[in-house]
C-alpha cells in the first residue's frame, strides 16, 4: 500500500515568520514552487501560497518593486493547517486535498515538518500507478459480475505473454455485468483482443498510447 512518504518532496524550501513577501516571492519563483511552509523553532506555523504573495504584490509584473519588502509572510499567512502524517495512505491525502479544495498538505512527524506533498504529487503517482508513463495500451473488457472472471481474464493475457500495467474495475450499464480495464505493455493490440472475443469476451475499448508521458511537476508545486 502507497503511503505518503513515498511520494512526498523531502526537501522543503522553508521560511520563517519575519521573512519578507519580497523574499518569498523569489523563492517561489526561482525553484518554481507555488506553496511555503512557515517554520518556527523547528516547527510548522503557517503556509503561505504564491496566490497570497500576488495579493501582496497586486498583480503586478515588476517583481523588483510590486513586492513590498516591510510585509512580512507572517502577517499574510494562514495559520489553521491541515496536515497529514507520512504513514497515511495516498488514498487519505487524496482525498483531503480533493474534498478541502487545497493543493499542498505539509507532511508531518512528532511535531516537526518532514516534507509536503502537492495534488501534482498526487498526479504523478497516479501515472505510475496506471504505468501511463510510458507506452501502452487500455483495453476494455465488460464481464458477468461473477467471481473469477479477473483471475480468467488476466489468464487469456498471460497465455498471449504480454505484461499487464495496471487493473481497474467499474460498473457497467448493462445488468450483472462490470467492466474490467487493463493497460497493457504493448502497442500492437490486434492479437489479445481477438483472443478475448474468441474466448466470449465482449471487448467494449481499446485505445493505445504511442508516446511516452512526461512528469513536468516540481519537487514542491
Amino acid at each position: 500500500m502507497l503511503r505518503v512518504r513515498d511520494s512526498m518532496s523531502r526537501e522543503v524550501v522553508t521560511l520563517e515568520p519575519g521573512a519578507s513577501a519580497a523574499e518569498a516571492w523569489s523563492l517561489c519563483q526561482e525553484r518554481g514552487i507555488r506553496h511555503i511552509p512557515i517554520v518556527e523553532e523547528g516547527r510548522l506555523v503557517g503556509l503561505v501560497s504564491d496566490r497570497d504573495l500576488r495579493d501582496v504584490r497586486g498583480g503586478g509584473e515588476d517583481k523588483e518593486t510590486d513586492s513590498p519588502r516591510w510585509v512580512r509572510v507572517g502577517e499574510i499567512m494562514t495559520r489553521q493547517i491541515v496536515t497529514i502524517h507520512p504513514l497515511d495512505t495516498i488514498e487519505h491525502a487524496a482525498r483531503e486535498i480533493y474534498d478541502r479544495k487545497i493543493n499542498c498538505l505539509p507532511v508531518v512527524a512528532d511535531g516537526e515538518l518532514v516534507g509536503i506533498i502537492t495534488s501534482s504529487d498526487m498526479m504523478r503517482t497516479l501515472i505510475e500507478m496506471v504505468g501511463a508513463h510510458g507506452v501502452g495500451t487500455w483495453v476494455e473488457v465488460e464481464v458477468p459480475n461473477e467471481p473469477g472472471q479477473l483471475a480468467n481474464l488476466t489468464d487469456v493475457v498471460r497465455d498471449r505473454q504480454v505484461n499487464i500495467a495496471s487493473v481497474f474495475l467499474g460498473p457497467s450499464e448493462r445488468e450483472n455485468s462490470r467492466l474490467i480495464v487493463l493497460r497493457l505493455e504493448t502497442t500492437n493490440p490486434s492479437g489479445i483482443v481477438e483472443t478475448l472475443k474468441d474466448a466470449g469476451y465482449n471487448v467494449t475499448t481499446v485505445e493505445s498510447s504511442t508516446a511516452s508521458v512526461q512528469s513536468p511537476y516540481e519537487e514542491q508545486s
